[in-house]
């Protein structure tokens, strides 16, 4: 974590300044690093748990959200994360990489991340996990229904639907002029007649796209907002590459290390989330935000 925040990126012959040792020679810490990384006994999860559970469990009986996603790196290894939305960023809680990856991930992969993320949620608080596309499979629904947590996760317009009295048909052949949105409670989605649930539809006017949302508790715009917070997590990938640490750049490949770099990662993001909170907190902001009001994340921040 040291050597990451001083080298700003993911290199392991930039953290060697950062280690303190005998070593003669500069391989020696980074080969350190490498064993490291690749060491299938070490739980990066066990580790990082009780750092999070801290951070977190004065929320207490607060609505928590969080992002369930994917991200690709060189088209030869992926990442399903669960991350936990806080002010315009998503701080990671649990995550599992793919080899090889996918945009569309079964249930079977990341069913195990749901259980251990509700360990260390405060006890009391109310959860609402949002997900995309490739993650409206009816057995995660009947999980998080089973865990007590609400949900708002986006379908395909290939869905059947059922209404009461209505004749089956696709979600997509529902009529919807731009800027338009309708709300219907109590339906039933898939031929295997999977529900009740409740069905939120939009189309931006800025857009050609149509929203089809669906979630456990009765829609309306405010369905739109909840889910439109699941794009924080694509803040935090940002952090993680391109914006941040340049993940992409270490060239790894092996999705052990990777298993295990993503801790390092998530360790220091939510330390350094931690250390800029606590910044604007104490109003010491503007010593290192060069903005007049506050133009940096949090992270960037700490």
């Amino acid at each position: 974590m040291a050597g990451l925040i001083q080298a700003g990126n993911i290199s392991l012959t930039a953290w060697v300044p950062s280690v303190h040792s005998r070593a003669v020679y500069a391989q020696s810490p980074v080969r350190r690093f490498t064993r490291w990384l690749e060491h299938t006994r070490i739980d990066v999860h066990a580790l990082y748990g009780p750092l999070i559970q801290q951070a977190i469990a004065e929320w207490g009986d607060q609505r928590v959200y969080l992002a369930l996603d994917t991200s690709m790196w060189w088209h030869t290894d992926g990442l399903v994360r669960l991350s936990l939305v806080y002010r315009g960023r998503a701080i990671p809680m649990v995550w599992t990489v793919l080899d090889p990856p996918s945009s569309s991930v079964a249930y079977d992969v990341y069913k195990e991340l749901l259980d251990k993320v509700v360990e260390w949620l405060p006890v009391g608080c109310t959860v609402v996990l949002t997900a995309a596309r490739g993650f409206a499979d009816t057995h995660l629904r009947q999980h998080l229904t089973g865990l007590g947590w609400h949900w708002r996760i986006r379908i395909k317009g290939s869905f059947w639907l059922d209404r009461q009295g209505k004749r089956r048909c696709k979600v997509n052949r529902i009529p919807l002029s731009p800027g338009k949105a309708l709300f219907w409670h109590h339906v039933y989605l898939t031929k295997q007649g999977y529900g009740p649930v409740h069905l939120a539809m939009g189309r931006p006017l800025s857009r050609q796209e149509y929203w089809f949302v669906v979630s456990d508790e009765p829609t309306d715009e405010k369905t739109f907002e909840a889910y439109g917070l699941r794009f924080d997590i694509e803040e935090n990938f940002l952090d993680d590459t391109s914006n941040g640490f340049q993940l992409e750049s270490s060239l790894m490949r092996s999705a052990n290390a990777l298993e295990r770099l993503c801790g390092v990662l998530a360790s220091t993001t939510l330390y350094l989330v931690a250390q800029g909170t606590a910044v604007v907190a104490q109003g010491k902001r503007r010593w290192v935000d060069s903005h007049w009001f506050r133009g940096q994340s949090y992270l960037k921040i700490g």
